[in-house]
């Protein structure tokens, strides 16, 4: 089915890939390198994979997308009809996708609306829906781009990591933090704030942790209509008892997702991670 105005993210947004097929939403891959290794997010290395590489301690760093594969894409849009183009990205706090999403939209044949989120993970992905609907229901590049930026506005994300040294080791995070958390035998819980990895609280236990998890998401969601997502890395028992728990304690849910994050989010979090996502309509 053609559109005409076509919605682009990037990798990190972790969409379902049925709702990508739905909306047409097209997904540009983040590049994760593990020792001299490159390999594409989504297609070329697995969560499970990247769990192990980092278990291993192994060098993993990741990397954007070119400006040429943004081009490439804009340029394939426009071959199939699009007359316009949203294109959603991670955080530029995170990453220097945006920048070369701008790059590439200069030279596009068709106008490119390149949006920082400031967001990540089914927080972005949650962004592209909003635009694909608006796309879907006839709306215009503007009104695209403009359902997206308030969903972002309305959109936060929470999340318990085991340890920051993850967080650390790729620069999300200060190294004061994360050696305050060691020394302490501290579980952190993060948030993000501004397009950026905030600490939010300190808890003592795992358990602890989690269970404050779900009290901030049941707060923040109310009596809804609100989507969620939990996300995880290598604890899908932990995501699915948390989302279990949403499930009867959320009564204006709309939509739940349930995913392990891929590797590029992974790659900072280090295994262990619980997130969630809470996107009020």
């Amino acid at each position: 089915m053609s559109r005409h105005v076509a919605i682009v993210t990037d990798s990190t947004a972790y969409l379902p890939p049925q709702a990508m097929e739905r909306h047409g939403i097209t997904a540009v891959p983040l590049t994760v390198v593990i020792g001299d290794r490159a390999l594409e997010e989504g297609t070329e290395i697995s969560a499970r994979s990247l769990a192990q590489a980092l278990q291993k301690r192994r060098p993993v760093t990741t990397s954007r997308p070119g400006p040429d594969v943004f081009a490439a894409t804009y340029r394939a849009a426009a071959e199939a009809g699009a007359t316009g183009i949203v294109s959603l990205h991670l955080s530029g706090e995170f990453s220097g996708t945006y920048d070369a999403a701008v790059v590439a939209a200069k030279d596009a044949p068709v106008p490119v609306r390149v949006v920082d989120t400031r967001m990540v993970g089914m927080a972005l992905g949650f962004c592209a829906l909003a635009a694909a609907e608006v796309v879907d229901a006839g709306g215009s590049i503007d009104e695209a781009v403009a359902a997206a930026e308030k969903r972002a506005a309305g959109t936060s994300a929470f999340f318990y990591v085991d340890t920051l040294d993850y967080l650390r080791r790729g620069g999300r995070i200060g190294a004061a933090q994360a050696l305050l958390g060691s020394a302490l035998a501290v579980k952190p819980l993060l948030q993000l704030d501004g397009g950026r990895i905030e600490l939010r609280e300190k808890v003592r236990t795992a358990s602890k942790a989690i269970a404050r998890l779900e009290e901030i998401a049941v707060e923040r969601a109310g009596s809804g209509p609100v989507d969620i997502a939990v996300h995880h890395l290598s604890a899908p028992e932990r995501a699915a008892v948390l989302a279990d728990r949403l499930r009867e304690r959320v009564t204006g849910m709309e939509e739940l997702h349930v995913s392990e994050v891929g590797a590029v989010i992974g790659a900072h979090t280090g295994p262990g991670l619980l997130a969630v996502v809470v996107s009020p309509r």
